[in-house]
């Protein structure tokens, strides 16, 4: 016990004689808080459209007025020719375009039907896909009132048609950050405990004092042990700033047990560590350790469902994320800060990470090798 002590003093002394991984440690999680939050919004709005006006009729008039009182759109142009509307596409000016055609009024109320065009850029598919269904929703309703003006006596049927009314659960306002934050929140951990971590041993290793550790009666485990608890705290400590931000910045409230969400985050950092150890004693400089560890944080961020549903991802892909330690703490994070989440209900999510933890600081143990 006294020689782990000593080696965990002595990486305590390590760290924090550089002040520059000490400004980096804490202070690129805040900033990161600070500004991922904004950037990553899930939520599209101000769809920037053109419309094409070949009727100039009543109609279309009342059409176009629709478009522009709505909050989803930013009416940027409006002509009276396809031609001139598809320049400002193809300068991704616009993100739709929509074509009246000539003689819709008339066309409406005689044959009590017409068509409508929309052209959407789809080099930012999202955009473009909300965008149309936000356009087809606006065309539904007007159309809804035609049709109410023309044949009053169908108003009746529409009023006893289907009803659907909807309640959303443990995200009432829809606000993306309350979605977004616990992610990055685990996103900050996997950073600062992957990157720390798998750049130490390769320091060792450059500056010689590895050499001087081989020889001394230390066995691996200690030594990865003494390794493991600074950075063990560390991340502790920028968990617990990250969580303040989101709360007392965000307004994002802890709605299940804080102590079972640092549980989970503290198994989770382990397995992450045990990661960072890894690469750093495969790794014989700091830049391949860098380069490797870039690698895999790039994988952990895009496969474990952070940005996108990990159940809209191929066969392959989902078998990928699910053997990523990140996907369930994601999702207990989740669980526990927007659901309040009880751990009978996410007892799975810890017993999976805790599968992890001993496997890679397992492997984190067998890679290390000392030499005399």
């Amino acid at each position: 016990m006294r020689k782990i002590l000593i080696l965990i003093q002595k990486e305590f002394k390590q760290v924090l004689r550089d002040k520059m991984i000490v400004a980096i440690i804490f202070a690129v999680p805040i900033l990161q808080m600070l500004i991922l939050p904004w950037a990553i919004d899930l939520d599209v709005r101000h769809v920037s459209i053109s419309i094409v006006d070949l009727d100039k009729s009543t109609y279309s008039r009342d059409l176009i007025s629709l478009f522009s009182a709505s909050e989803s759109f930013n009416l940027y142009s409006y002509y009276d020719s396809y031609k001139d509307a598809i320049q400002d596409l193809q300068m991704n000016k616009v993100d739709v375009i929509l074509t009246i055609p000539a003689n819709f009024e008339r066309n409406l109320i005689r044959d009590n039907g017409n068509q409508l065009s929309a052209t959407a850029n789809a080099i930012n598919g999202v955009k473009a896909m909300l965008g149309t269904y936000y356009l087809n929703m606006i065309i539904k309703d007007f159309n809804q009132q035609i049709v109410l003006e023309w044949y009053p006596q169908i108003e009746s049927s529409l009023s006893n048609s289907i009803d659907v009314r909807s309640s959303v659960w443990f995200n009432q306002e829809g606000d993306y950050k309350n979605f977004m934050v616990p992610a990055i929140l685990v996103l900050l951990l996997t950073v600062v405990a992957g990157f720390l971590t798998a750049l130490n041993i390769v320091k060792e290793k450059e500056i010689g004092t590895i050499e001087q550790i081989n020889v001394t009666p230390i066995k691996k485990w200690q030594f990865i042990i003494g390794k493991m608890v600074p950075f063990w705290a560390i991340s502790n400590i920028v968990f617990i700033v990250g969580l303040l931000i989101m709360v007392y910045l965000y307004g994002i409230p802890i709605l299940g047990n804080v102590g079972l969400l640092l549980l989970y985050a503290n198994v989770y950092i382990l397995s992450i560590l045990g990661l960072g150890l890894i690469i750093s004693a495969l790794a014989h400089t700091q830049q391949q350790a860098m380069f490797v560890n870039y690698f895999f944080v790039m994988i952990l961020l895009l496969m474990s469902g952070l940005f996108t549903s990990i159940d809209s991802m191929p066969s392959w892909a989902q078998t990928i994320s699910y053997s990523l330690p990140i996907t369930y703490f994601i999702e207990a994070s989740r669980a526990i800060i927007i659901k309040g989440a009880k751990f009978s209900e996410i007892s799975n999510l810890l017993l999976i990470l805790g599968i992890f933890v001993v496997i890679m600081n397992g492997l984190a143990i067998l890679t290390y090798r000392k030499r005399s």
